[in-house]
C-alpha cells in the first residue's frame, strides 16, 4: 500500500499529530528508531490506516509521489541528519516539510539546499503542543505557494477550525512560517510573564489564595482576556498534589526555562531595529529566575516582601493585563511587518491573526479585534493606532498606571508591566529626549545630527 503522508518522529507530538491526520482521511505512515513508539501508533492507530516502520528506504518508497515527509525531530542538526539520510531515496518534486521550531536561517538554507537538488521544502511552525496535534493545532506554512497546494488539504483537515475556518493558511516564501511561529513565541513569552506578575500581585499584594486566584482568573477568561493562557492558569490554581495535598503551583521551583525562541525573537528584533520590550524583558526575567541562590541572598540582604498596601482592586490588575496583552500583540505584529518587509515575505496580518484564533498557545478571544483591525487597514504600522484598539487602550490605561506605581512602590517586580507602559508611553511622544544622546555622540565621537530646523547632517565643534 502507498500512503498519503509520511512523519519522522514519533515522540507524543509526532504520534498524535498523525493519528490526526489519519482520523481525518489521509493513510500515513510513521518512521521511527523505537520499535515502542511503532508498536504505540500502531496500537492507537488500529481505526484509521496507519502504519509505522524502522528502515528509511521502505518509510520513503512506500509513500505516494510526490512524497509528503513531515518532521517533528528536535531542532538543529536533527534536522539536517534526517535530510542526507533521506537524500539518496528522494526524487525530483517530493516534499519535506520541517515542523519543529527551527531557526528561520535554518530554514533558508535548507530550502535552497534542497531546491537546487529538485527537492521541495516547507518550514511549518506547529503550535497546540500535544493537545493541539492530536484534535488540531494552528500551522504556519512558509514555502513556494504551488507547493503549499500540495499539502493543502492535508493541513486544513488536521488544523483547529474557529468558525469552520481552518487554523492554516499560506504565509508567505522560504523561512516565512517559521519566523512567524517565532514571534508567535515571542508573544506566548510576553503573555506568560505578564500573567505571572499579575499573579504576584494577587497572591502578595492582595493575599488571595488559590482558590480565590482561580476565581479571579475563570471570571477574567469570560471577558476581554479570554485566550488558552488564561484558562489553563485558572485551572493550575486547583490542582492539588496527590501526596501532600498541598497546591502544586507552590511546590514548584521559581526557575523558568526557555528552549531559544524568545532568545531568537530578541535577536532577531535588534537586527531589525524594531523595539519589542516586553518581549525583551519576558526573555530576560527568565534568565534572572534562574539565578536563585542569588536572589535569595538578595532577599536576606534587603528584605522580604511585607505588604499591607490594598490601594488597587483586582479590577485595576485585570484592565492592567489586558493592556500589558495587547502591547504584547503590538511589538510582536510590529517587528513582523518589519521582517515581512526586509525578507520580502509579503505576510498578510489579517491571515496570520486568523490562525493564530484557535488550536495555538496564543490563541484569545482579542485576535477577533486584531483580524478587525488589519481588514480595515492592511498596511497598519501598530496596533494601538486603529481607533477600536485604542478605544480598549485609552479605557484601561490609567488602571494600568495604577498597578505599575502600586508595583515599585511595594517591591514587587513588574518587568513586563512597565515595559509595556514605557513602549506605549514613547510610541505617542512626539518629542523624545533622544536629541540629547545625538548631541552626547557627537561631543565625544563626532558622530554628527540632524536637526530640526534645516535639512542635513551635522557636527558641532565647540562643545567642550
Amino acid at each position: 500500500m502507498k500512503y498519503d503522508f509520511g512523519l519522522v518522529g514519533l515522540g507524543v507530538m509526532g504520534r498524535n499529530f498523525i493519528l490526526n491526520v489519519a482520523e481525518n482521511g489521509f493513510s500515513s505512515i510513521g518512521l521511527s528508531s523505537n520499535q515502542n513508539a511503532i508498536d504505540l501508533l500502531k496500537k492507537d492507530g488500529k481505526s484509521y490506516e496507519v502504519d509505522g516502520t524502522l528502515d528509511d528506504k521502505d518509510f520513503i518508497l512506500r509513500l505516494k509521489r510526490p512524497r509528503k515527509i513531515m518532521l517533528l525531530v528536535p531542532a538543529g542538526n536533527p534536522v539536517d541528519s534526517v535530510i542526507d539520510r533521506f537524500l539518496p531515496y528522494l526524487e525530483d518534486g517530493d516534499i519535506i516539510i520541517d515542523g519543529g521550531n527551527s531557526h528561520y536561517d535554518d530554514t533558508d538554507r535548507r530550502f535552497k539546499f534542497l531546491k537546487d537538488k529538485g527537492i521541495n521544502f516547507i518550514g511549518a511552525g506547529v503550535s497546540g503542543g500535544s493537545k493541539g496535534a492530536r484534535i488540531g493545532p494552528s500551522i504556519m506554512p512558509g514555502c513556494d505557494k504551488d507547493i503549499y497546494e500540495e499539502i493543502k488539504p492535508i493541513f486544513e483537515s488536521a488544523s483547529a477550525k474557529v468558525n469552520g475556518d481552518p487554523c492554516v493558511t499560506y504565509l508567505g516564501n522560504t523561512s516565512s512560517g517559521h519566523y512567524v511561529k517565532m514571534i508567535h513565541n515571542g508573544i506566548e513569552y510576553a503573555i506568560m510573564q505578564l500573567i505571572s506578575e499579575n499573579y504576584h500581585v494577587l497572591k502578595y499584594g492582595l493575599n488571595l489564595d488559590n482558590n480565590n486566584i482561580h476565581s479571579v482568573f475563570k471570571e477574567w477568561n469570560e471577558g476581554l482576556l479570554n485566550s488558552y493562557l488564561v484558562e489553563i492558569t485558572r485551572d493550575i490554581f486547583l490542582a492539588k498534589d496527590n501526596d501532600s495535598d498541598n497546591h502544586i503551583v507552590d511546590l514548584i521551583l521559581d526557575k523558568a526555562k526557555q528552549k531559544g525562541t524568545g532568545k531568537w525573537t530578541s535577536q532577531s528584533a535588534m537586527d531589525l531595529g524594531v523595539s519589542i520590550p516586553t518581549i525583551d524583558s519576558s526573555v530576560s526575567m527568565r534568565i534572572i529566575s534562574s539565578f536563585k541562590e542569588m536572589r535569595l541572598k538578595g532577599e536576606k540582604i534587603y528584605g522580604k516582601l511585607n505588604i499591607s498596601d490594598k490601594s488597587i482592586s483586582v479590577e485595576d490588575v485585570e484592565k492592567s493585563l489586558l493592556f500589558s496583552f495587547i502591547i504584547s500583540f503590538a511589538q510582536g505584529l510590529s517587528q513582523l511587518k518589519i521582517a515581512s518587509e526586509e525578507k520580502s515575505y509579503n505576510l498578510n496580518f489579517e491571515e496570520i491573526c486568523k490562525i493564530w484564533r484557535g488550536g495555538c498557545i496564543i490563541r484569545a478571544k482579542l485576535l477577533e479585534n486584531f483580524m478587525n483591525a488589519f481588514r480595515k487597514d492592511k498596511n497598519l504600522e501598530n496596533l494601538l493606532f486603529d481607533n477600536d484598539i485604542s478605544e480598549i487602550i485609552n479605557s484601561v490605561i490609567s488602571s494600568s498606571r495604577k498597578v505599575s506605581v502600586y508595583c515599585i512602590n511595594n517591591e514587587i517586580p513588574a518587568h513586563g508591566l512597565l515595559s509595556s507602559i514605557s513602549y506605549f508611553d514613547s510610541l505617542k511622544s512626539g518629542r523624545l529626549p533622544m536629541n540629547l544622546v545625538q548631541a552626547q555622540r557627537d561631543c565625544f565621537g563626532e558622530h554628527t545630527f540632524e536637526r530640526i530646523d534645516k535639512e542635513g547632517t551635522f557636527h558641532y565643534d565647540n562643545w567642550q
